[in-house]
């Protein structure tokens, strides 16, 4: 395994490994004991850096979500598992009510529900200190100084270590983070996005976003993590749910003239390094010059062989160079 390190201050900075692994499913569609398995063989082989969200996974049964937290909880008090895992989980999307969902009834982002949120998020994972925690959606209901305000009280208290944000528009990152640096306070240094080697379409709204989807990492975001050293891209669905392997399963958003070309690149280069297309593509972001740590969810112990030999496969600068031009 290899590590990178997130965060600035010494106090609170993390040191993860560079294959991140997401609990999602976990308790829900991945059952207890095949999820355990994962998460032991994920550790034994290095990994130290698990993702979840308080509202995971809702959708399954019409609920209010938290059984992947729940999960983790299990798992960590039955191995013995303390500090040297980092739990990252996310707040602000749980909706409020069963049969309900984030688009329509989200619990948002005040003050009072960051602190509450954290809480019982800190209760599921069993752990007194959350070592990660994002703001999952925006919130336009509540000034954004009171979200970076409830946030920074929760790292101030210790109950939490690094800050996080997904799903926001690069715009309200930067208004976020220049709130807290001049009031003095802890700001986001984890950004959560999905990112892959395919491009979307950044056009097509959607439930969330009706001027295109802010969930995706794309030039402005990626120029901002250029631009600021001190952050790291959490990179989300980086194997887009199997659709490498299953054409049929790809996102309607890729569906456009630059998909084939970028395919043909990752095919040509999987072939050149005996690898598979979800290696290279995997690789690609853990080994390039911007700081990426993909998120791989995994459903079975061969699975998360497959990304955990990822790590080790390096591109050549050749190879890279054609992966980044293709379009």
């Amino acid at each position: 395994m290899k590590y990178r390190t997130i965060g600035t201050d010494p106090h609170t900075r993390r040191e993860v490994s560079v294959l991140a692994l997401g609990a999602m499913l976990f308790g829900s569609v991945t059952d207890e004991k095949t999820s355990f398995s994962v998460l032991d063989r994920y550790v034994e082989a290095g990994g130290t850096f698990i993702d979840t969200s308080d509202n995971y996974a809702f959708w399954v049964d019409g609920g209010q979500g938290g059984q992947s937290e729940e999960l983790l909880g299990r798992w960590r008090r039955s191995r013995g598992i303390g500090d040297e895992i980092v739990i990252a989980t996310k707040l602000g999307a749980r909706p409020l009510a069963p049969g309900t969902s984030y688009a329509d009834n989200a619990e948002g982002l005040s003050a009072k529900v960051i602190r509450e949120s954290a809480e019982r998020s800190r209760e599921r994972l069993g752990v007194e200190k959350l070592d990660l925690l994002y703001a999952h959606i925006e919130d336009h209901t509540v000034p954004l100084g009171e979200t970076v305000e409830g946030f920074a009280a929760l790292v101030t208290e210790g109950t939490v270590g690094l800050l996080g944000v997904s799903n926001h528009a690069a715009w309200r990152v930067e208004r976020a983070r220049a709130l807290a640096a001049a009031a003095g306070l802890p700001g986001y240094e984890v950004l959560q996005y999905a990112q892959t080697h395919l491009r979307p379409r950044s056009d097509v709204p959607e439930a969330l976003f009706p001027d295109g989807s802010l969930g995706h990492a794309g030039a402005d975001l990626l120029s901002y993590l250029r631009a600021e050293p001190g952050l790291t891209l959490v990179a989300y669905s980086p194997l887009l749910r199997g659709a490498y392997t299953h054409p049929d399963r790809l996102p309607a958003d890729f569906d456009h003239p630059g998909t084939p070309a970028r395919l043909a690149v990752l095919r040509e280069v999987a072939r050149e390094t005996g690898a598979t297309v979800n290696q290279v593509v995997l690789a690609w972001q853990i080994g390039g010059e911007l700081p990426i740590v993909p998120l791989a969810g995994v459903s079975s112990v061969a699975q998360l062989e497959e990304n955990l030999a990822a790590v080790d496969l390096e591109l050549t600068a050749e190879q890279r160079a054609r992966l980044d031009a293709a379009h």
